[in-house]
Parts: structure tokens; sequence; C-alpha cells
């Protein structure tokens, strides 16, 4: 699977060969947790359309994950930071209808790059 455009895992920090082994381990518990990214994301259509979706879903993870230390100030803000906010909330939130749903899909997002980090780290 090609790593391509996905700026959070082409980081000098991992390689391709670990971030495949990694996502296999994290996608075969929590299976349900990438689907219902994916909709929320994709959407059927895309999905079925995209050989790397589980790649694309982890890299997003990474993205809110990476912009939650911006928001809780752990990180200072760069000057492209309230466009990322933006683009990650519309990614996310389409067709949502309560913000409980749209929180549940950070939750969800924040977790998979915890988990991701530490099974990646596990490999080192």
């Amino acid at each position: 699977m090609s790593l391509e455009g996905m700026y959070m895992l082409n980081n000098p920090e991992y390689t391709e060969e670990k971030i495949h082994k990694a996502i296999e381990m994290l996608y075969t518990g929590r299976k349900n947790e990438f689907h219902e990214l994916s909709q929320m994301c994709l959407g059927e259509k895309n999905l079925n359309e995209m050989s790397n979706w589980k790649e694309f879903i982890l890299n997003f993870c990474l993205d809110v994950a990476d912009s939650f230390k911006t928001w809780t100030g752990q990180k200072p803000p760069s000057a492209t930071s309230p466009q990322k906010a933006l683009t990650l909330l519309r990614q996310i939130g389409n067709d949502m209808t309560t913000m409980n749903n749209l929180v549940h899909g950070l939750n969800i997002s924040y977790n998979l790059a915890m988990e991701f980090k530490e099974i990646y780290k596990r490999l080192s």
C-alpha cells in the first residue's frame, strides 16, 4: 500500500514496513472503529474506491491527535491551525446531527492514534 499523500504517516519517525504491521495489528482489534470512521469521513462509495483506506483513516486519526495538542495548549498554534481544525471538523462532522456524535468521532480518532503509536513503539 502506498503512503503517498499521507503526511502524518510520511514522518521520518515512522518506517513503512512497521506502519503496515502496526495498522494490521490495530485493525484486528479495532475493526469496528475503523469502519465507523471510514463511514464518517469517506462514505461507502469512496471507501470502495480506495485501496489504502486504512492508511487514510489512520492518517486522519494522527492528524486529530496532533491537532488536539494545539487545542489543549501543549503545542503552539501554527499559521494553518485554524484551517486544519475546520477541515478536520468538517470532514468528520459531515451529516452529523448532534455535537455528541461529532465528539464521539473525535474520541475514536484520538484513541486509534494513541493505540497506533503504542503498537508502533512496541514493534521497535
